[in-house]
């Protein structure tokens, strides 16, 4: 044991006070900082959405549904699991082990999943995958969802990062938070920060669902595209060109929206791009109102690349039946499969082009999902079109009216 030391009253020298002061500030500001790290590893996570559908303020922020809750729309099975949707989640519960793999390609993205797994399940979500990896280090990035006794359980990397504290597998809804940026990757399971990895050397890829052994299921499959660049800016239209031969008018109005009206005529970004995502907010200011974005364009042509069409007319009231190929259709090669926005409200559209393939969201909700088979052609009014081109903005005619408060874009990762 240790004596307890007498009272002494002692007298310090300046010297002295400063340097215990100047200790117990730095031990201050060292716990703050500690305590700041701590709370940024584990961020305060909110669901994105429920039944299948962003919330309207992360709908928004730019966030997107892989799964609508009724139909695999958007989605490619690469083996003979039986995998099917019911109660509104992603289900499989025997075949051969493979992915459920999205047919669009991502590359810096958050990814919100939930999920559900058995005590013997053995699953997990791919990221930046090739479509059928012949294990986890083939091409691409596996999260694990396995038991506590697997090598890798739930929230590892497999082969390359195992978490610290597994959880159980006690077949209840949990969440999976992946970000992915450049050559950083993170998890998170149930909020908490559970694995990092180094995530260069792959560029884009698929996002897979995996059945290997016993029942999985899914559901909330959000994504978020990440490291957009804003096309509109405070400086006017200082990233696009017009030649002022057409009839419509790009004004700034007071709110710092860029309105189209009357046409025809178009507004030419100055930045190309060939594979490429790109989101923006749209309103048209009345009904049956005709516009559409257009990209890999011929630049300087009129219009000469692949549409993506505004219009949130419907044949008899029925969404399913778009009218004009519909908002999100595109244009003279797939129509929309549902009207999703209305006239005289804000409306947000997510395209998404990778080699021949382009999907569209509108709301959140992935209405286009099409691939181009034609012969390669430098003209994509007659044959398929790779290389980079301009977006353009269509003014379509005298009743164009159409309000975009933002357009961010960026080009992918290319595959590594």
């Amino acid at each position: 044991m240790h004596s307890k030391p007498k009272h002494r009253i002692r007298l310090l020298s300046s010297k002295t006070c400063f340097s215990k002061l100047a200790f117990f500030f730095t031990s201050v500001a060292l716990i703050l900082l500690i305590s700041h790290i701590a709370t940024a590893e584990n961020p305060v996570f909110e669901a994105i959405g429920t039944d299948n559908r962003p919330s309207p303020e992360n709908i928004e922020r730019g966030w997107i549904s892989l799964f609508d809750g009724e139909t695999l729309f958007g989605w490619k099975a690469q083996s003979n699991a039986d995998w099917k949707v019911s109660d509104w989640t992603i289900k499989a519960t025997r075949g051969d082990k493979g992915l459920l793999r999205t047919t669009t390609q991502f590359s810096n993205y958050e990814l919100s999943v939930d999920f559900k797994a058995t005590a013997q399940t053995n699953s997990g979500v791919f990221l930046r995958t090739s479509p059928a990896p012949k294990n986890a280090t083939d091409g691409c990035y596996e999260i694990n969802i396995a038991p506590e006794t697997d090598p890798f359980p739930t929230g590892s990397i497999v082969e390359h990062s195992r978490v610290k504290q597994p959880i159980e597998s006690d077949d209840q809804w949990h969440n999976l938070r992946m970000i992915i940026s450049g050559d950083l990757g993170e998890v998170f399971l149930d909020g908490q920060k559970v694995s990092i990895i180094s995530a260069g050397g792959l560029g884009r890829g698929y996002i897979g669902l995996q059945f290997r052994k016993h029942e999985v299921q899914f559901r909330n499959i959000f994504l978020n595209p990440l490291d957009l660049k804003p096309l509109l800016t405070n400086k006017g239209l200082d990233k696009w060109i017009s030649d002022g031969s057409g009839e419509t008018t790009f004004t700034i109005n007071e709110a710092q929206q860029l309105q189209m009206q009357s046409g025809p005529g178009q507004l030419e970004s100055k930045q190309h791009f060939a594979d490429f995502v790109l989101s923006a907010k749209i309103k048209t200011n009345a009904k049956g109102l005709n516009s559409g974005i257009f990209f890999r364009c011929i630049p300087g042509e009129k219009m000469n690349g692949y549409e993506s069409q505004i219009q949130n007319q419907m044949v008899d009231g029925d969404p399913t039946k778009p009218f004009d190929c519909g908002t999100g259709g595109i244009f003279r090669r797939q129509n929309a499969r549902r009207i999703v926005a209305q006239d005289k409200q804000w409306f947000y559209k997510t395209i998404v082009a990778v080699g021949p393939h382009i999907s569209v969201w509108v709301n959140g909700y992935q209405v286009t999902d099409w691939t181009d088979k034609r012969k390669p052609d430098a003209n994509p009014r007659r044959g398929l079109r790779l290389s980079a081109g301009s977006i353009m903005l269509q003014g379509h005619d005298p009743t164009t009216d159409v309000l975009f408060e933002k357009i961010n874009a960026a080009e992918l990762l290319p595959r590594r």
